[in-house]
């Protein structure tokens, strides 16, 4: 595995791993093979968030936070899966929206057709709009940013928006698929509270609960009359 991840042709198709369904953290375990070959090997904690397994069903976390107790549901974003959300949003008070931003030049496991971020955005524009979470606050991260400042050096952002004009860099390519998220809310009681964010950096996600659970509890407070 090593002396073929080292080989020159090898590596140029990884550059164009878009053309397949390959996982983003490849490249990541391709590089340590050396230590993850090794007879003492034990699992790191970024060996542990770059493990990628495909969510299918409901899944749901209790955790602690600032003394607070959440219930997360995580619910698969994959088509066949989206029949089972909708019993799932009673009495939540905020929706988690993550759609990952190094995806923009890739298309659907299940669709190889379909652009990947305009489905996201498609789905982001059916529950954002939905008379059912009406009254419920939207969080919007948008993940992998760090994989999608190496992927955007040499793959074009008008792979997925052929109307983009911009820079060709990260900073402005990201808040251009932020405002195209934002365009899709037509409540104008609402704002999308948008972060973008780094699931592998502890520091990153730590700083993003925290924003979020500010937030949550500032809602729930005026929307009691409280503040």
């Amino acid at each position: 595995m090593q002396r073929l991840w080292a080989d020159e042709g090898v590596r140029e198709c990884y550059q164009r791993s878009n053309e397949y369904q390959i996982d983003d953290s490849a490249k990541y375990f391709l590089d340590n093979l050396p230590r993850l070959s090794s007879l003492n090997y034990i699992p790191s904690e970024q060996d542990l968030l770059r493990t990628r397994i495909k969510t299918t069903g409901i899944t749901e976390v209790l955790f602690e936070l600032k003394g607070l107790t959440f219930r997360v549901i995580d619910v698969g974003g994959q088509r066949s899966e989206r029949k089972k959300w909708i019993h799932c949003f009673d009495n939540v008070n905020a929706i988690i929206f993550i759609s990952s931003l190094s995806e923009y030049d890739q298309t659907l496991r299940e669709d190889n057709c379909t652009n990947r971020m305009q489905e996201s955005l498609k789905l982001f524009d059916s529950i954002c709009n939905s008379p059912w979470f009406a009254d419920i606050h939207f969080i919007l991260f948008l993940n992998k940013k760090d994989l999608f400042a190496e992927k955007i050096q040499r793959s074009p952002l008008t792979i997925c928006f052929p109307e983009y004009k911009g820079q060709q860099n990260q900073t402005e390519c990201i808040n251009y698929i932020q405002w195209k998220f934002e365009q899709l809310n037509r409540s104008s009681q609402r704002e999308i509270y948008c972060h973008h964010t780094c699931a592998t950096d502890t520091n990153n996600v730590q700083f993003v609960l925290d924003a979020c659970l500010d937030m949550i509890i500032a809602k729930n407070l005026k929307s009691m009359g409280l503040c």
